[in-house]
């Protein structure tokens, strides 16, 4: 069933050009919220996408912000902690595919709405698994990892619906700023409601009440069908040619094709394939600083006698308290500077988002490496490059996607951040949390155990995440190449 153009011609019925409102951007006046107000409902619509952003990658990083609790309470090694995250991310990616192929075809507000009550569900069920049942629990992060798969997969193309492109970099970067400041509330709130409560499993059940809320707006304020705009659509929408809602030509149509052949077709791509490449790079980064780093810091803190090691019921989360301030204030920060950056070179580079996403990684590769060499030595330090560290990572989120959005076909766009989930999760954040965890099992068995090496395995493993970042600067760098091109062909 595809979705009705109605709302979409509904602003022409009444004199206003929305392609020339959009290019000139959506205000969202006063007053009381209609049918006849496109702006306004475009402006609900997106805040509402963004509250389920927020909780989305809030119930993502609830198990790092309480990761030293949850590693003593099932009695974990830093290998069998990290599966955690990446039995979350591995269905997530696994997942994406499938929604990706049903949001392209069937209404999207169903599926949303159907994600969002299925991973509030699990989340609350997990908060009551005893430390007997741990393959349970790794079940149920793999479960939440689904539902929050048709959230990410849809939620952006209805906001590339909604807005013509000069509007939706600025609308996309609203949007992604939810995923820092989701992570960081994540830490925080886990770390907060295990301190204020003594026991870590409460930190389950804040998120499903957030879930509900979320479910009954997007019920009530986002409409039923929101229109997919093609190529063609947007250049009748701009010239005026777009009639009475009652006329539905051809070019509304969207047309029907396989998954495989959408698939050949994006990987064709240069500028997709390539961005895609880069975007994995940072998963691998961003999920292995997502899982590990509060432990890391802790680990840093108590080899040079801050604190004390773990030995009580709930362990110290000031880590994850301040790691979540970081990621917030990077994360909002680093999103604007990106989009801004690019609004402004794009008047004068037509390959400025690639360069600015490689600049942003090659720096934050090296603030990370910086970070990781003085841990041991200066704690303070290592806070200040992490988070310059995190900021530049952050300038990439919003401006990845909307090269995505530019070189894609808009028919093809579900599919194409489907596939670009998945590849960036196979080989990025759905191994690294494992991958950093078994490298740092493996070089404990090969000394004796202590607390300083604790702290170095920790250590030395992070530094693949240093490597990692610079080849996905290349990658980017390898994107402005092509991205001309290929979105001249988009256009066409």
């Amino acid at each position: 069933e595809h979705e009705d153009t109605s709302l979409l011609l509904q602003p022409l019925l009444e004199g206003q050009d929305y392609g020339a409102a959009a290019a000139g951007g959506t205000q969202c006046p006063s007053g009381a919220v209609s049918r006849n107000n496109p702006a306004k409902r475009d402006c609900l619509v997106v805040a509402v996408l963004c509250f389920g952003n927020l909780i989305n990658f809030i119930d993502w990083f609830i198990v790092p912000g309480i990761l030293l609790d949850i590693q003593k309470y099932f009695g974990l090694s830093d290998g069998k902690t990290g599966l955690l995250q990446t039995v979350f991310t591995l269905c997530y990616m696994l997942a994406a595919p499938i929604f990706g192929y049903l949001g392209d075809r069937y209404n999207r507000k169903i599926i949303l709405g159907a994600g969002i009550f299925f991973w509030s569900g699990v989340t609350l069920g997990s908060s009551f698994i005893t430390e007997s049942h741990y393959r349970i629990f790794v079940l149920s992060r793999g479960l939440v990892g689904i539902g929050s798969a048709s959230y990410s997969t849809i939620a952006p193309t209805i906001i590339a619906d909604l807005f013509e492109e000069g509007k939706r970099t600025t609308v996309l970067s609203i949007f992604y700023i939810f995923i820092p400041v989701g992570s960081g509330c994540g830490y925080m709130l886990a770390a907060g409601v295990a301190k204020s409560t003594g026991d870590w499993h409460w930190a389950f059940r804040v998120t499903p009440c957030m879930g509900g809320l979320a479910l009954l707006l997007l019920i009530l304020l986002v409409p039923h069908r929101i229109q997919r705009k093609t190529a063609a659509h947007r250049a009748l929408s701009i010239s005026g040619m777009i009639g009475r809602a009652d006329e539905k030509p051809d070019v509304h149509r969207t047309t029907r094709t396989t998954w495989c052949q959408d698939v050949g077709s994006l990987v064709k791509n240069c500028s997709f394939v390539c961005s895609s490449l880069g975007l994995t790079a940072m998963a691998f980064v961003t999920g292995a600083l997502g899982m590990w780093m509060p432990l890391f810091l802790y680990r840093a803190q108590v080899v040079q006698g801050l604190v004390p090691p773990c030995l009580q019921d709930s362990c110290n989360s000031s880590n994850s308290l301040i790691f979540g301030g970081i990621t917030i204030g990077t994360g909002i920060l680093g999103i604007i500077a990106g989009a801004e950056a690019a609004r402004r070179l794009r008047k004068i580079n037509n390959k400025a988002d690639p360069l600015i996403c490689a600049t942003s990684m090659f720096i934050s590769a090296l603030c990370l490496y910086i970070a990781l060499m003085v841990a041991q030595t200066n704690i303070l330090s290592t806070f200040i490059f992490i988070a310059f560290g995190e900021l530049f990572l952050s300038v990439n989120w919003a401006v990845v996607t909307d090269i995505l959005l530019y070189v894609v076909t808009p028919r093809r766009q579900s599919t194409a951040i489907a596939l670009q989930i998945l590849v960036s999760h196979l080989l990025g954040d759905a191994g690294s949390p494992y991958l950093i965890g078994a490298i740092s099992n493996a070089i404990q068995a090969r000394n004796a155990p202590s607390l300083q090496w604790s702290f170095r395995s920790m250590q030395y493993s992070f530094v693949t995440c240093a490597f990692v970042g610079v080849f996905g600067g290349g990658f980017f760098l390898l994107t402005s190449f092509y991205v001309e091109e290929d979105r001249k062909e988009a256009q066409r």
